[in-house]
């Protein structure tokens, strides 16, 4: 054997070694091409309906937030009313606690006038009757 038989001997044998060692990795590519190809595929079904599907929560997200603002703006409605109602009867409240001294002085002079013409009437029934002075 000369020395280019020995090479090509040898560079045939690494030849083969690699071809040998890249094969399982070969074999290991195809699988995960396949694998990515269906992947693809699932993905193209799937995220069109992901989409639609985040589409309706949006709209109804939406219609939430609307909802919401209409019962913000309800409530704000009652809740000024409630306000006005409370500043009214915070006015009634200080008309009769300023006019609660007038009330009760006149409420306390009906009384007693009251009472003296109770008296006046009793004495003059007692006295013989209803008659004047004679």
């Amino acid at each position: 054997m000369t020395f280019l038989e020995i090479a090509a001997l040898l560079a045939a044998l690494a030849f083969a070694v690699l071809v040998g060692c890249l094969i399982p990795v070969l074999v290991q590519l195809r699988k995960t091409a396949a694998e990515s190809e269906q992947l693809v595929k699932r993905l193209g079904v799937e995220v069109p309906l992901l989409i639609s599907e985040l589409r309706a929560v949006s709209q109804n997200v939406s219609a939430l937030t609307g909802q919401a603002r209409d019962g913000v703006e309800h409530a704000s409605v009652l809740l000024h009313a409630v306000g006005e109602v409370g500043e009214s009867v915070q006015q009634v409240h200080d008309v009769v606690r300023g006019s609660s001294g007038t009330l009760l002085g006149n409420v306390v002079s009906m009384v007693a006038g009251l009472r003296a013409a109770a008296q006046f009437v009793r004495e003059r029934y007692q006295q013989g009757g209803p008659h004047n002075g004679g």
